[in-house]
């Protein structure tokens, strides 16, 4: 009985070192990271103004009421487009949208100033309806003290079938498409 003891004691050892590493090992079963895992992180940028800082009167109600230039990078490698909101969360009877832009092609990189109020630009992107409700680019016109404006920026996985939408329209049918999104917050006060 000795013998059978001291043979089956090391079987056992083994049985479970061995289970212990197949548990660990990866399998080929095991799902592959998200393609856009490895990308830097989505960033939204503006040669205009920091983050934080005050836009610039040229793309206010005060000035010539024109979009502003932006930039982004790091765009995840799966991205079919883009999409852009500006709002202002400060606004009296809650957030105002200042501006709604969708199916920017993922090959862009950056929007230059003063991009036209067209319902469909050159490039194929497609501009909804802001607040006022208006197509297009309408800047910060705060009534009094300083606002707070939230570019977002979202790099989605699909082309969007959308017609002149809102926000809330826009923001409802990119649910379960956004891959990664991007911030920028400027300032604004009338003087």
């Amino acid at each position: 009985m000795r013998r059978w003891h001291a043979h089956k004691v090391p079987i056992r050892v083994t049985l479970c070192v061995a289970l212990a590493s197949a548990l660990a090992a990866p399998t080929s079963d095991a799902a592959p990271p998200h393609p856009g895992s490895h990308a830097m992180s989505l960033t939204l940028t503006s040669p205009s103004f920091r983050p934080g800082e005050s836009i610039p009167k040229e793309y206010t109600c005060d000035g010539a009421d024109r979009s502003p230039p932006l930039a982004w990078s790091g765009t995840p490698a799966d991205t079919k487009t883009l999409a852009l909101v500006l709002e202002d969360p400060d606004a009296p009877g809650g957030t105002w949208v200042h501006w709604v832009l969708y199916n920017i092609p993922a090959r862009v990189h950056a929007l230059e100033a003063n991009v036209p109020h067209h319902p469909v630009l050159a490039d194929g992107a497609r501009q909804g309806l802001n607040s006022w409700p208006k197509t297009g680019y309408g800047g910060p016109c705060p009534p009094s003290g300083t606002h707070h404006y939230w570019f977002h920026l979202y790099a989605l996985d699909t082309l969007l079938d959308l017609k002149t939408p809102t926000q809330a329209q826009l923001l409802d049918a990119m649910k379960g498409h956004i891959l990664a999104e991007a911030e920028l917050m400027g300032t604004y006060r009338r003087h």
